[in-house]
């Protein structure tokens, strides 16, 4: 089948200082869909995007996917339908490249494996690419550059690009627009009430997390970061009933959209009730916990801290379809243990 584009227009920073992971089990995720799972009807096709390259439209139900970035690959797979290429996860991914939510889903929907593409420095194989034999690239939150996009197009390929900037389509918007280029819009929403109920059921689950202060801190040694509310991560943090302390958007110095960094001299003035943070390692988690520099922060010195802990779990904290049930859970838990201490 060939699916053809119309075209009018011509880093990812999923942790900046490193991933944050609970300590402890993942839990597990079921994509949405049965492995007989396919592309919509042709009754919602043609179905056009614009993006920061310009149009692309898509003519009829896409049957061979290929995706690019990050989440992209977990909605198709969330959906039911498995990629015939799929961009390498090389932070999380193990020695396969793989993100075990992504290599779960794939044993569950069986069929062939997909064929993974060297993201290591994030530029796109276009010769890669088109061996797969795609209908459709699904880039909608990717470092995708120009040159790679036209590529792409010019082979004849339709290319779901970026909306306004790289590295920065929200992660529910991936999901709605990877079900839009696929005919699954329904299944898409259907596939968001249930991430929302998820997160929805843990707050009701957890009362005293409402209102409680919290601050999503990583030190990263010589330079500590803040996560901002612009964060998906600190969104999550936020849909569960927490609060983003005045003292961390007070300190926010405008450089950075979803961050900002804090000096050591100034981290007595992270006030929150609650810190949450990042580590590749349990050594790392003890060197935060204990180190005269992050005990400035007063909910670090009185141990109300909750810690994601290893690549894999810090990789999962930036919310997909896939990774949002797989770390839920533990993250649940390591804030609770935190917001016990905090009000003692």
């Amino acid at each position: 089948m060939s699916v053809r584009t119309s075209r009018l227009g011509a880093l990812v920073a999923l942790t900046v200082a490193g991933g944050l992971v609970l300590s402890g089990c993942a839990g597990t995720t079921e994509p949405a869909a049965t492995p007989d799972a396919a592309p919509g009807s042709t009754d919602s096709f043609p179905v056009t995007f614009e993006h920061i390259y310009g149009t692309t439209t898509i003519d009829a139900p896409p049957e061979r996917i290929a995706t690019w970035g990050w989440g992209v690959t977990d909605a198709v797979l969330a959906l039911g339908i498995v990629p015939v290429a799929i961009s390498s996860m090389d932070y999380g991914g193990g020695e396969d490249r793989i993100t075990p939510w992504v290599e779960d889903a794939i044993a569950d929907l069986g069929g062939e494996e997909p064929v993974i593409l060297d993201s290591a420095t994030y530029e796109l194989s276009v010769e890669e690419l088109l061996a797969t034999d795609p209908d459709v690239l699904i880039a909608s939150y990717s470092g995708l550059t120009q040159e790679e996009y036209d590529a792409v197009t010019n082979a004849g390929i339709p290319v779901v690009a970026p909306e306004e900037a790289l590295w920065s389509t929200p992660w529910r918007d991936v999901i709605t627009d990877t079900g839009k280029a696929l005919g699954m819009d329904a299944a898409a929403e259907d596939l968001l009430a249930d991430l929302d109920r998820q997160v929805a059921d843990a707050a009701a689950e957890h009362p005293e997390f409402d209102g409680t202060t919290i601050a999503y801190a990583a030190d990263d040694v010589d330079t500590f970061y803040l996560y901002l509310p612009a964060d998906p991560r600190v969104e999550i943090l936020e849909d569960l009933g927490f609060v983003t302390a005045e003292s961390v958007t007070a300190l926010d110095d405008g450089a950075a959209t979803f961050y900002t960094t804090v000096s050591a001299e100034n981290l007595d003035q992270v006030d929150a009730d609650v810190v949450f943070t990042q580590v590749e390692s349990e050594d790392q988690l003890d060197t935060f916990l204990t180190s005269a520099r992050t005990k400035l922060i007063p909910a670090v010195a009185t141990g109300a801290v909750g810690a994601i802990v290893g690549e894999e779990n810090v990789a999962a904290i930036s919310p997909t379809a896939l990774t949002l049930p797989w770390i839920l859970p533990d993250m649940v838990e390591q804030l609770a243990a935190a917001t016990a201490v905090a009000k003692g």
